[in-house]
């Protein structure tokens, strides 16, 4: 039998055993657990997806499928009852993202650091506003995907996590806790970054982002929310800037080495090296804005410092880091 050769009528009798035998006797039959993600709907009763797709697969090919054999997700389960015109619905949606959880708390923040109800209409515009970002574009989301209560909830989850908070804390999570963190010991800096998450959202900037890989990404990290780092990444790599910037320099008779650590790739690799570099932009996006980009804002930099400064945030300036490697080498 074909994994996933399910048929209509049988699903229709994976249905109909379900409501005989009672919803955990079915899932304790067949070996199932209950459904984490997606449900199947059918006349008005919620069921589990993964569950009936097994159990369907005994009136089309003689035997259930165990719980082990497939997944409940697009893949599997769910594209499987799609085809044969079953409506499934998510019942869990993304997780928050470091670019929402930025959002929030610069809301929580104005709010002297005190929970907002989902009647505000200041919680109400923010959920408008994340529903907007491509953060989970890709991902399945649920009718209730960042709601007024969803978003009142998170506003919560923050505020009670603050140090001047007196009483227990709700449920929030290690991204709440770790951007909370950052507001408390750099609020102008995070505003600014909320400030323009927002902007960005506002105009539809990000949508013109150049596709990459993301997992990329995964190599920096993000003194601003995610969107941010993607446009500040996408600018070091214009090509063009970059030649520009190099152009530059060659052109007032000085060397192409890092501005850093004056490392020369030319002087070390010969042909191999000559007139290669990497481009750094100076100033992150949420304090710079999206402003049109001038040489000066731009460095030219090895791999090695470019990796460096990139590392960790706060970034520092290519400046700081020369100013680290010299006292580094005055102490040896």
């Amino acid at each position: 039998m074909e994994k996933g050769a399910i048929t209509r009528q049988a699903v229709l009798k994976a249905l109909d055993e379900c409501d005989l035998l009672g919803r955990q006797v079915f899932l304790e039959t067949y070996g199932f657990k209950g459904a984490q993600s997606y449900v199947l709907l059918h006349e008005g009763r919620e069921y589990d997806s993964k569950a009936i797709a097994g159990v369907a697969h005994r009136y089309t090919g003689g035997r259930p499928l165990t719980a082990d054999e497939f997944s409940g997700g697009r893949a599997h389960a769910v594209s499987w009852l799609k085809r044969e015109g079953f409506q499934v619905r998510l019942i869990r949606n993304p997780d928050w993202s470091r670019d929402e959880v930025i959002l929030a708390c610069d809301l929580v923040m104005s709010n002297e650091w005190k929970g907002i109800d989902a009647s505000d209409p200041r919680v109400q515009d923010l959920s408008r506003l994340l529903q907007m970002l491509p953060d989970h574009q890709n991902a399945p989301r649920s009718e209730t995907f960042r709601n007024p209560n969803g978003v009142g909830r998170k506003t919560f989850d923050i505020a009670t996590q603050h140090p001047g908070y007196a009483g227990k804390p709700t449920n929030g999570g290690a991204m709440d806790k770790a951007v909370l963190a950052e507001f408390l010991a750099r609020p102008r800096q995070m505003s600014a970054a909320a400030r323009r998450i927002r902007e960005a959202l506002e105009t539809g900037s990000f949508q013109d982002l150049p596709s990459s890989d993301e997992s990329a990404l995964d190599e920096y990290s993000a003194p601003e929310g995610r969107l941010l780092l993607r446009r500040h990444v996408a600018r070091e790599r214009d090509t063009k800037l970059r030649q520009k910037k190099i152009d530059s320099v060659l052109q007032g008779g000085l060397a192409l080495s890092c501005e850093v650590c004056e490392f020369d790739f030319e002087a070390v690799y010969g042909d191999r090296g000559a007139g290669y570099i990497e481009c750094h932009h100076v100033v992150p996006l949420h304090v710079a804005g999206e402003g049109r980009t001038k040489l000066s804002d731009l460095a030219l930099i090895c791999s090695n410092c470019h990796r460096m400064i990139h590392r960790k945030a706060p970034w520092p300036t290519p400046q700081d880091l020369r100013r680290q490697l010299k006292t580094r080498s005055s102490e040896r």
